[in-house]
C-alpha cells in the first residue's frame, strides 16, 4: 500500500511592500517565523502568491487606479524555495498589478525555480491547465481559478488569469467540468483553488456554498478557498473537504480589531488518495510581516471562533495539542448539514 502523505494549505502570500523590507533586512527565511518547521515537515506546501514577482514598476491602470498593488522583486523567489513552496496559484487579483508583462515574470520566475502554478499564463490554455505534483508516490492535480477581475481573463491569444463566475450555469460551470475532468484523468487526487467572494465576510454566502458543493460534485477532491483575509469554517461534502477560505497566511495588512485577519490557519491535510483521512488546523498569528504559531489568547480566540463557524456548516472538531483535527470520514453526510 503506498503510504499516506501530508498537503500543506495556505491562503494568501504577499511578500512585497513591508514584507519585502523585512526580507532584504533579516533574510529569506524572515517571513515564515516559528512555523517554519512545520511547513519543511509536510510533504507538499501550497499557497495563494499574492503578488507579482517582478522588476517592472508600471502599474496596471486600464479601468482607474487600484487601491492596493503588490509587487515582489524576482529574489523573494528565494523565500519561497526556503519553505519548501511545492505549489502557487496565480488566479487572484493582484497577478496583474503590474500589468500582464509583470504576470508572465511572475509565471517565468516560478518556472525558473522549479515551483509549480496555475491560473495564469501566456494564454488561456495556459492559465486554464492544470499543474501536477509529484508527492512521494502519489501524483496531485491542481487547478486554480478566480471570479474577479473579469477584465484580466485570459482568452485564446492574450495572457491573463483563469477566470470563472461564480455560477452553477452550465455555460460558465462547463470550463470547471472539464477542467476537473482533465486533471483527474493525470492525477490521483485533484484540488479545487480559487480566489472568490468580497472580502472581510466570516462566512460563506448561500450562492457561494452551493457553487463549492457542485465543484466537489463534479471531480474535486479538495475545494481550496482564498481571498477573504479571513479563515471561513470548513464544510465537508461527499466525504471531501470544503475550505472556504483559508486567509492570510504572509502580509503587511492593516488589522481589523474585532474580525482579527493577523489570526489565521495552516491546514495539514493527511491524504491517502483520494481519501482525505483528517485536516490538522494550525492556528498562526501574523505580526511584524512574519507568521507564528499563534499562543494563548490569540490561539484559543481562532479555535473558538473557527469551531463555531464550521459547526454551523455540520462540522466537528476536535481539539488537542494547540490544534484542531477535523476528522473528514466521520463528518455528517450531504443532507445532514445547515442550509
Amino acid at each position: 500500500m503506498r503510504p499516506a502523505v501530508t498537503l500543506a494549505l495556505a491562503g494568501d502570500v504577499m511578500l512585497g511592500r513591508g514584507v519585502a523590507r523585512s526580507i532584504r533586512e533579516h533574510g529569506p527565511t524572515y517571513p515564515w517565523g516559528n512555523i517554519l518547521p512545520s511547513l519543511r515537515r509536510a510533504d507538499g506546501f501550497l499557497v495563494n502568491l499574492e503578488c507579482a514577482l517582478t522588476s517592472r514598476t508600471k502599474q496596471w491602470h486600464e479601468n482607474g487606479k487600484k487601491a492596493f498593488y503588490f509587487r515582489a522583486h524576482p529574489r523573494a523567489i528565494k523565500t519561497l524555495q526556503t519553505a519548501r513552496v511545492d505549489f502557487a496559484a496565480l488566479a487572484n487579483n493582484h497577478a496583474a498589478d503590474y500589468e500582464m508583462v509583470g504576470l508572465l515574470d511572475t509565471v517565468r520566475h516560478l518556472d525558473e525555480a522549479g515551483i509549480a502554478h496555475a491560473g495564469a499564463g501566456a494564454d488561456l490554455a495556459a492559465a486554464g491547465a492544470p499543474a501536477f505534483l509529484t508527492v512521494r508516490d502519489w501524483r496531485i492535480g491542481v487547478v486554480a481559478f478566480a471570479d474577479y477581475p473579469e477584465s484580466w481573463a485570459a482568452a485564446p491569444d492574450t495572457p491573463g488569469i483563469n477566470y470563472v463566475p461564480v455560477s452553477l450555469a452550465a455555460g460558465s460551470f462547463a470550463a470547471i467540468e472539464r477542467t476537473l475532468d482533465l486533471a483527474h484523468r493525470q492525477a490521483d487526487l485533484v484540488i479545487f483553488s480559487i480566489h472568490w467572494g468580497p472580502n472581510m465576510r466570516p462566512r460563506p454566502t448561500h450562492e457561494h456554498r452551493a457553487f463549492a458543493r457542485r465543484v466537489i460534485e463534479a471531480g474535486a477532491d479538495v475545494f481550496w478557498g482564498h481571498s477573504a483575509h479571513i479563515v471561513q469554517g470548513v464544510e465537508v461534502w461527499h466525504d471531501k473537504p470544503i475550505l472556504y477560505d483559508t486567509g492570510d497566511f504572509v502580509d503587511d495588512y492593516a488589522v481589523d480589531p474585532e474580525l482579527r485577519n493577523d489570526l489565521s490557519a495552516l491546514f495539514l491535510l493527511r491524504i491517502r488518495p483520494p481519501a482525505i483521512e483528517r485536516i490538522d488546523v494550525v492556528p498562526v498569528a501574523i505580526g511584524r510581516c512574519q507568521v507564528n504559531h499563534a499562543r494563548g489568547t490569540d490561539s484559543a480566540w481562532l479555535c473558538q471562533r473557527f469551531t463555531a463557524l464550521s459547526a454551523e456548516l455540520g462540522t466537528e472538531l476536535r481539539a488537542a495539542d494547540g490544534a484542531l483535527t477535523i476528522l473528514v470520514g466521520d463528518a455528517p453526510r450531504p443532507g445532514g448539514h445547515a442550509a
